[in-house]
């Protein structure tokens, strides 16, 4: 599958050309305390090796050849820190056949410099801040500039992700593997709720789940009771849950390295009130008619302006607002994002959807001076037909989830 990736996306870059793409390194937190590392997505997505310090390198000149460079193994540094990934592994992932060490890169990339007629290099390069430090390909791409001013550099970014929006078999059944977890992550929070529970009880429940099923989140746990259920990204989880209040929970799994990204609202005591089940209902109907417009040849823009009409025409009959321009006051965010790789995986808002696509659809209200917020969302895959909701087995009727929590 990796090999297959590669040829089709290095088949397009131009003769008398180099392709290097680095894994990447975990920054130093403090003293001796690194962040959790995770290889670049894209150098994952070619190799299918989540390693720091390898570099991959393609040589398209008069012959064809990649080369993988690993970490040379040490057997005094693997009895503190595991394992080293050993050559012959290497080579059973990445289906790449000629493995050299890290430490040989730069004397192997400066003998191809001296030796071929290299005219281009391809590096995978993407700024997402300005004020960012810079990354091991953008350092490398100023060595570049200044030890050959006369290379062209090339951005392989684009073709990578271009490649990646759409899903093959593999990736959606991983994809459904996280959101089966995920569902019964949700499941054993459901059980345990309870009027005066802590936030952070809740998502104890919820990651005793993973535990089990020996993954981890694909990103911080919101559970958010009464009114953090408005701020969109509530992390801190340390609020007491009280009678009567929602709880909004987003939430989601990293399966061998694919994310499902859910969210379910449910009431701490198990019983909607009126007004809860009315506002409830108009982000469900909206959740439902997303996913029904979600189809080939619809960009995530026009999903979102589906969904702003829906909780537009919601929001005037349960008396929030008059007007359409009012609407921001309750809806502040996008239906849609795409799913994969990244929990926000590449893709932007005006790309066509296509067949084999991930997109999540989560609408929500957020009414602060009732300390109401309510989002529900689903992780959807594009088909020739139309949608498949992959995650229609997490409950989401009012009906179920009370039914469920009483049961």
């Amino acid at each position: 599958m990796y090999k297959k990736r590669r040829e089709e996306i290095l088949s397009s870059i131009k003769n008398n050309s180099l392709v290097v793409i680095f894994s990447g390194k975990a920054p130093r937190k403090s003293e001796d305390n690194y962040y959790k590392f995770d290889s670049t997505r894209n150098f994952f997505y070619l190799t299918g090796i989540n390693r720091e310090n390898f570099i991959y390198l393609y040589e398209k000149t008069d012959k064809n050849e990649e080369t993988l460079f690993i970490e040379k193994p040490n057997e005094k540094l693997e009895k503190w820190i595991g394992k080293f990934l050993k050559e012959e592994e290497a080579k059973e992932i990445s289906n790449i056949k000629n493995i050299k060490y890290r430490e040989d890169f730069k004397d192997y990339f400066s003998k191809l410099m001296k030796d071929k007629n290299i005219e281009n290099i391809y590096l995978d390069i993407k700024t997402w801040d300005l004020e960012e430090p810079l990354r091991l390909s953008q350092n490398f791409s100023k060595l570049i500039v200044e030890k050959y001013p006369h290379i062209k550099i090339n951005n392989i970014n684009n073709l990578i992700q271009e490649k990646r929006l759409i899903k093959n078999e593999k990736e959606i059944e991983l994809t459904q593997k996280a959101i089966n977890i995920t569902k019964e992550a949700i499941e054993n929070m459901l059980k345990y709720s309870k009027p005066n529970v802590f936030e952070y009880e809740l998502v104890a429940y919820y990651d005793f789940i993973l535990g089990l099923n020996g993954v981890a989140t694909s990103f911080d746990t919101i559970a958010a009771s009464g009114e953090n259920g408005v701020i969109l990204h509530y992390i801190d989880n340390n609020d007491i849950a009280k009678d009567g209040e929602l709880v909004l929970c987003d939430l989601g799994v990293k399966y061998k390295e694919y994310n499902s990204d859910i969210t379910r609202t449910f009431p701490v005591n198990g019983k909607f009130t009126k007004r809860q089940k009315e506002v409830y209902e108009v982000v469900l109907a909206t959740n439902k008619k997303i996913i029904n417009s979600s189809k080939p040849g619809k960009t995530l823009t026009e999903l979102n302006d589906i969904a702003k009409q829906e909780l537009y025409k919601g929001c005037k009959k349960l008396g929030l607002i008059k007007n359409e321009e009012e609407l921001q006051k309750y809806y502040y965010h996008s239906v849609s994002h795409f799913l994969g790789l990244d929990v926000h995986d590449v893709g932007g808002k005006d790309t066509v959807l296509k067949e084999g696509m991930l997109i999540t659809v989560e609408p929500g209200l957020y009414i602060e001076e009732e300390k109401i917020g309510i989002r529900i969302e689903d992780n959807i895959l594009i088909t020739q037909k139309g949608a498949q909701n992959m995650s229609k087995d997490i409950i989401k009727e009012v009906k179920d989830i009370e039914n469920f929590m009483r049961d």
